[in-house]
């Protein structure tokens, strides 16, 4: 400010601190300023005014992005415990002018930092004031300190509700005396920009207004600066075309866990201490008790009382005014929790931090996507919220089956505001389990989006159509057509699948075919089950598993070397599956196939671990006989054979998820070929192969191997023998009865059929 002008009223606050915004509003309800100027960005102040609709319940954020690129954004939240908040609606209750004063959101979106990584107050800059002053007067922790002499303050019976202010002010200017800026330099240049906007306030109020902003800043807006050097500071700062408007927070992105600067370590916590009207640790302490009765754990009113009067002893012991959060959670702990930390963290997610959303009036600025997303949700029933939480749909029902596309074609757009799920309540194609959290970065996602289209179906294929256009490998184009259909987008599919036989036609590599081949055959089910047309899929998907039936048997000869032949099989497993689902698209896939790996279990030029899970699934399709599966496997672990080989061999045909330990427990016949083998393994191959059996028998369940161990050390063929040597046990005939079999399959088909 210039020499000798009159002061206006400085009101320096800690961002989120309920004691702060108490004390602000005492402040204010004293001097009656004329205006009142808040630090935040000066574009919000046309939004301002929707702060005063009834639908506005913070927490709540200014949203400011850039124009032309809307990832480029920064936040500004307020919650109904910040000082800013109060301070707004202190103004707008009494008709009195209120500003942000705040450096543009046009200069720092163009700079490139964020805004919601600065909060210009005490918890952001290098040199933490809140430490600085905590530890000199002898705390060691700052969140104490500032229970202590702040939040533990009653501001209302305050005497002089201005001294607090000039005191924290006194003390900053300490501070910034010894540390400047405190080592972010860009508070100078947003400090210049504050004086100018009190400047053009004091042409129009004289000194009769007040400021709102964060206590590090109050010395710099006090000294004595002439208007010229700030337009200095302020000259050549680079800009750009901003948008703003107002978006729901959350308290627990308040929290510093959150990421957010300026956050605040318990939010949920903060918001009882400004809302409690008296007795703030007995209102908490039986907000504890419902939290954990909810949780059926036995919390009664005797334990309540208790928890209060250790908390408060422990508060007395420490020589503080009242008990804060420490003692709080520590009687709690000790009480309720029979010192269980378990208990514990469930209080500090759901109470100490808090999943409280707020809401924001419809009548505020927004992209037309974001206006076409909240009326989709307000028709299908979807409330955005903090808390994750799982949402089962049966896909053959209407509006589940709209749930779904919306939630796909979000995810196809880059707002993941749900994630597919494994199901609780059964399986099959015509279930689904999302689980749902509505973060407010999505906001951001949803304006980025709004370039795509107006309307979630448009936008979501137009970005279908660009990202079948611009992606540089098969599988992408694949995992693409399947994100189609899931999402219902079938206006998309032709440019999809133009790209999708383009690539196909031109990629020569077995394994990118055989990669892409799954999710070809996972689309025409889901495209069968949602009602999409995808029969052009059919003709793609066939073409390719003809070239990989042709091209799969030289490849997998062609000298692979260990990761090369695992890679390998593995696609070998994704075919063999894709296959099963092709059927009805190609009958005669699955017979060519069969050949396929028919041929590659009887090639030795073939890696053995390739050769292994081509007999195994030759088996359990039952199209290899078991006499033929013990012969291949003498082969294999013959003396002439490589160990190495040997072992990967037994990798292939028992390791990985295929069940093969439960298959040696019922053929003793192949388990002895196996132990034949392992015992005749010359001692200094036997140290090269340990590792790979380990990883193929450690696998197994518990279960699995102490059968296979009894079965080891009796020997295998004894229990076989003994099995042939007597009866069928009582109620069990010797052989299998067929009538029977047939009733029980008859019946199993009818429960697969009803469970959908």
């Amino acid at each position: 400010m210039s020499p000798g002008a009159a002061q206006p009223l400085l009101l320096g606050v800690r961002h989120h601190g309920p004691g702060s915004a108490r004390s602000v509003r005492a402040a204010l309800d004293a001097a009656q300023p004329r205006a009142v100027l808040i630090e935040g960005p000066p574009e919000g102040d046309a939004l301002l005014a929707l702060a005063a609709e009834p639908d506005m319940r913070p927490p709540v954020a200014l949203l400011a992005h850039a124009a032309d690129d809307p990832g480029r954004a920064a936040f500004w939240p307020l919650a109904s415990f910040s000082p800013e908040w109060v301070a707004l609606r202190w103004a707008q209750a009494r008709d009195v002018p209120v500003r942000f004063i705040d450096l543009p959101a046009a200069h720092t979106l163009a700079e490139g930092p964020r805004a919601d990584e600065d909060d210009g107050g005490a918890g952001s800059v290098p040199v933490d004031p809140l430490t600085a002053l905590a530890g000199a007067a002898g705390y060691d922790d700052p969140e104490r300190w500032w229970e202590d002499v702040v939040e533990h303050r009653d501001a209302d019976s305050a005497p002089d509700p201005l001294a607090p202010f000039a005191a924290l002010a006194e003390a900053m200017g300490a501070l910034r005396e010894t540390h400047g800026d405190g080592g972010r330099p860009g508070d100078l240049v947003r400090e210049a920009y504050m004086r100018q906007r009190m400047r053009a306030a004091r042409r129009e109020f004289g000194a009769d207004y007040a400021v709102v902003c964060g206590a590090w800043h109050v010395p710099a807006l006090r000294a004595r600066t002439t208007a010229a050097a700030d337009r200095a500071l302020l000259t050549g700062l680079p800009r750009t075309k901003v948008e703003t408007t107002w978006v729901p927070w959350t308290h627990r992105r308040l929290a510093r866990a959150g990421g957010y600067g300026a956050g605040i370590t318990s939010p949920g916590w903060y918001a009882h201490l400004f809302a409690a009207p008296d007795r703030p640790v007995e209102r908490w302490l039986t907000k504890v008790a419902g939290l954990l009765r909810e949780e059926d754990r036995q919390v009664s009113p005797a334990h309540v009382i208790e928890t209060v009067r250790l908390a408060r002893t422990l508060a007395a012991l420490r020589g503080r005014p009242l008990p804060g959060l420490t003692e709080t959670l520590e009687a709690v702990r000790a009480v309720m929790c029979d010192g269980s930390d378990v208990p514990l963290a469930l209080i500090e997610d759901r109470l100490v931090v808090g999943d409280v959303l707020g809401e924001v009036p419809g009548t505020a600025p927004a992209v037309p996507l974001q206006r076409d997303l909240t009326r989709r949700m307000r028709t299908l029933r979807l409330k955005a919220e903090a808390q994750s939480r799982d949402l089962e749909l049966d896909l053959r029902k209407d509006t589940d089956a709209a749930k779904s596309l919306l939630l796909h074609r979000l995810r196809l757009l880059g707002v993941d505001w749900g994630a597919p799920t494994a199901s609780r309540t059964g399986t099959g194609t015509f279930r689904e389990t999302w689980r749902l959290c509505w973060e407010p970065e999505l906001s951001v996602r949803v304006a980025e989006a709004g370039i795509w289209g107006t309307t979630v179906p448009g936008a979501a294929t137009a970005r279908a159509e660009a990202e079948a256009r611009g992606a540089g490998e098969l599988g992408e184009i694949t995992a693409l057509a399947e994100r189609c259909l899931l999402a219902g987008l079938s206006e998309a599919l032709p440019a999809v699948l133009r790209a999708l036989a383009d690539r196909a036609a031109l990629d020569t590599d077995v394994a990118r075919l055989a990669g892409a081949l799954p999710a070809l055959a996972r689309s025409l089910r889901y495209g069968d089950v949602r009602g999409t047309d995808a029969s052009a899929l059919g003709t793609v998907a066939a073409g390719l598993a003809e070239r990989i039936c042709v091209a799969l048997p030289a490849a997998c000869a062609a000298g692979l070397d260990a990761d090369g032949a695992a890679a390998l099989r593995g696609h070998v497993d994704g075919v063999h599956g894709a296959v099963a689902l092709l059927t009805d698209t190609d009958p005669g896939l699955r017979e060519r196939w069969s050949g396929v790996l028919r041929t590659l279990a009887g090639r030795d030029a073939v890696p053995g671990a390739i050769r292994g899970r081509a007999a195994r699934l030759l088996l359990d399709g039952g199209r290899l006989p078991a006499e033929e599966t013990a012969r291949l496997m003498g082969l294999a672990l013959s003396p002439a054979a490589a160990p190495a080989d040997a072992a990967g061999w037994i990798e292939g045909f028992a390791g990985g998820n295929a069940g093969g330990g439960t298959l040696l427990v019922h053929d003793e016949r192949l388990l002895g070929l196996i132990d034949t083998w392992l015992v005749s393994v010359p001692p200094d191959a036997f140290v090269d192969v340990l590792p790979l059996l380990r990883r193929t028998f450690g696998a197994y369940e518990p279960g699995v191997k102490r059968s296979l161990g009894e079965l080891v050390r009796r020997g295998p063929g004894a229990g076989r023998a003994r099995s042939a040597s007597r009866a069928a046990p009582e109620g069990f005939a010797p052989d299998l009865d067929p009538a029977r079999a047939d009733a029980a399959e008859a019946l199993a088909r009818l429960l697969l059929a009803a469970a959908g």
